[in-house]
């Protein structure tokens, strides 16, 4: 999402002396990669990195006894045609699954909703055809631009998950958006406290395509 001071890349996501030419940076070398892939609410704007929602995540999927490494691939500001930029950024670093983040701020700027579907639509397929698993957040927007925009960029999301055969989390910020003490100032982004319930929203949706793969694990 765009905010007055939210045009910069989040700190989190490129430490001094990483560019976006160079694979994500790793903690864990050994354990497989989810990657958080997003603009501002994925990188966790106005909150520590340790607070932002794949931080978070990564906290439940390991208590959850899911061994995965969650890495945050979010840059605030960003759009779907920047994602579309960082695609193969994003797939140097071999994903396992990507956890897809993007739009807000086309549908903020009143941008053409078939310019962001084609957007988004050319990042899953790209990233499906290297074999990522990827998982669709949805998201909407106040209806500044009307009822008819508003309605279409929510249902835009339902359409690619269908189209593309992929999981989707029906609402990122379900329990938060609009919820007082779960947001910051500008109204627009989680707390910390608002973060761990975003966490809990993707957890939903990720937990049993990872029970799935582990029980293919097992059976082999």
């Amino acid at each position: 999402m765009k905010h007055s001071s939210d045009s910069v890349v989040s700190r989190a996501q490129f430490p001094s002396g990483q560019s976006s030419s160079e694979p994500l940076v790793r903690k864990n070398e050994s354990l497989p990669k989810i990657v958080a892939f997003g603009d501002s609410l994925t990188a966790g704007f106005g909150v520590s990195s340790d607070e932002s929602y794949p931080a978070q995540l990564e906290k439940q999927l390991h208590e959850g006894g899911f061994h995965y490494e969650v890495v945050n691939a979010g840059v605030s500001g960003e759009t779907s045609a920047g994602g579309v930029r960082r695609v193969e950024w994003i797939l140097k670093s071999r994903p396992t699954i990507v956890i897809l983040e993007l739009g807000v701020n086309d549908g903020l700027r009143g941008l053409p909703l078939q310019q962001t579907y084609s957007n988004l639509r050319s990042i899953i397929d790209r990233l499906q055809d290297e074999g990522v698993v990827v998982i669709l957040a949805g998201m909407r927007i106040p209806p500044n631009f009307g009822e008819a925009y508003t309605g279409e960029f929510f249902e835009m999301y339902e359409r690619l998950a269908q189209e593309s055969t992929l999981p989707l989390i029906p609402f990122l910020l379900e329990g938060v958006a609009a919820q007082p003490g779960l947001n910051q100032a500008d109204g627009v982004h989680p707390t910390a406290k608002g973060y761990i319930i975003v966490a809990q929203n993707v957890f939903r949706t990720l937990e049993p395509i990872l029970k799935t793969e582990l029980s293919h694990q097992t059976k082999e």
